[in-house]
């Protein structure tokens, strides 16, 4: 009697070759951007604070870091940066609420979701708006 071993499916278990055809809602997709977005600020924080620590020892060093962030691949940096620290702060206040439990069913989270979104994006326009010069 041979018979055929079937493998037995695993729920709850998501290999990376799934990820491709795994639809994320759209809450799932802003918790996942908050994690990177912090984790980015983290990585950068040492370096961010030896480049403000460098640049008020004096007039010149300050001159030196202002060429330096002329540079449209440092001002591209630079908005990058801003853009995980706006939609941080935006994700925080969402789960701030969240803890509050408001907007936990599934329509709000989906609504605060899109605002965060929203919001972050918008302020990190008005954010590039003003790094490169338009005002």
């Amino acid at each position: 009697m041979s018979e055929v071993v079937k493998p037995k499916p695993r729920f709850g278990v998501m290999r990376l070759t799934d990820a491709a055809s795994y639809r994320l809602p759209l809450a799932g997709f802003v918790s996942i951007l908050h994690r990177i977005s912090g984790l980015l600020m983290f990585v950068l924080l040492p370096f961010i604070l030896y480049l403000l620590d460098k640049s008020v020892t004096s007039e010149n060093s300050f001159s030196y870091f202002q060429a330096f962030t002329s540079n449209v691949f440092v001002k591209l940096v630079i908005l990058a940066l801003s853009w995980a620290y706006l939609h941080h702060f935006c994700a925080g206040i969402r789960h701030l609420f969240m803890d509050l439990h408001v907007g936990l069913d599934k329509n709000s989270a989906r609504q605060s979701a899109v605002g965060v979104l929203v919001i972050s994006l918008v302020l990190t326009a008005l954010v590039a708006l003003k790094l490169f010069g338009a005002f």
